[in-house]
């Protein structure tokens, strides 16, 4: 029997009555709606290169069970299965689970992809031995049930790894380009507070025994220009799709003249191409 774990502020916020199932969670629904509104899969082969490098830090071992937590379409999941790792990918947009799955095969490596809730991952207690995600379970709806279900999954003596965009620079301009527009729920907390060392660390409380937080830079690539990244991300990034949506008709072309000035402002790339750099906070937790 594993060492029973001590408790931890954060499984002792979570409310003990019955949650709703994620399909009968408006929250999750929301999330579902927003992630589900687009074929991601060319945003995240803007930024494959950075996710290799962030697998390749790991140091996974050939068989060690991982389980990649708001999987998208697969950008962690592929190359930690090429390393050997018995890999599980999880997200609630049943069209990127379908896309990861394409990628996957694509890459001739086995990897089982499901479709789950952050918030109410269908697995066992201590399944795996280590749980990674990036840019990812950051945007789940409730902090303290995500960060209590990372650590519900994780086995004792594992390790959780995120990579989570930090509240700094091109990231901040991209949320605040969207948020001008269509104001996110008041209830829900910023994303970007995963990007915050200290935050991250009560929520994992003394959940984990050892916690350690390094700064990072990703770039995301596009072999075209601002204006038409502008236009990538109004066709393919759900949040993007879902805020044109919502919005008013003069309120569209305002985002996506926004956007247009966002990535010509950060672009470090030469004539004919963009390239952004974003900021991101690379936690390792180590699981009591």
């Amino acid at each position: 029997m594993p060492p029973k774990r001590p408790p931890s502020p954060t499984l002792a916020a979570i409310p003990t009555v019955p949650l709703p199932t994620w399909s009968e969670d408006p929250l999750a629904a929301r999330a579902r709606s927003i992630w589900g509104a687009a074929d991601f899969l060319p945003i995240a082969r803007s930024f494959e290169p950075g996710a290799r490098e962030f697998i390749s830090r790991l140091a996974l071992r050939v068989g060690q069970s991982v389980l990649d937590v708001a999987c998208g379409t697969g950008n962690l999941a592929i190359p930690a299965a090429s390393a050997g790792a018995r890999v599980t990918g999880v997200d609630i947009a049943p069209n990127l689970i379908a896309a990861a799955r394409a990628e996957a095969r694509a890459a001739g490596v086995p990897v089982q992809f499901d479709v789950g809730d952050v918030e109410l991952l269908p697995y066992a207690d201590q399944q795996f031995d280590a749980t990674i995600t990036m840019f990812g379970a950051m945007f789940g709806a409730r902090p303290d049930r995500v960060a209590a279900e990372l650590l519900r999954v994780t086995r004792s003596g594992g390790r959780i790894a995120m990579a989570n965009w930090m509240p700094s620079g091109f990231v901040v301009d991209l949320l605040r380009a969207h948020t001008a527009i269509v104001p996110p729920p008041a209830e829900l907390p910023s994303p970007l507070l995963w990007g915050d060392e200290a935050t991250v660390r009560l929520r994992f409380g003394n959940a984990v025994t050892a916690f350690t937080c390094v700064p990072r830079s990703i770039h995301l690539r596009f072999e075209i220009p601002p204006a038409a990244v502008s236009e990538l991300f109004a066709t393919c990034y759900g949040p993007t799709v879902a805020t044109l949506k919502a919005a008013e008709t003069v309120s569209r072309q305002a985002l996506r003249d926004s956007l247009t000035r966002l990535f010509e402002k950060h672009n470090i790339a030469g004539a004919g191409a963009t390239e952004v750099v974003g900021e991101y906070l690379e936690v390792y937790a180590r699981v009591a």
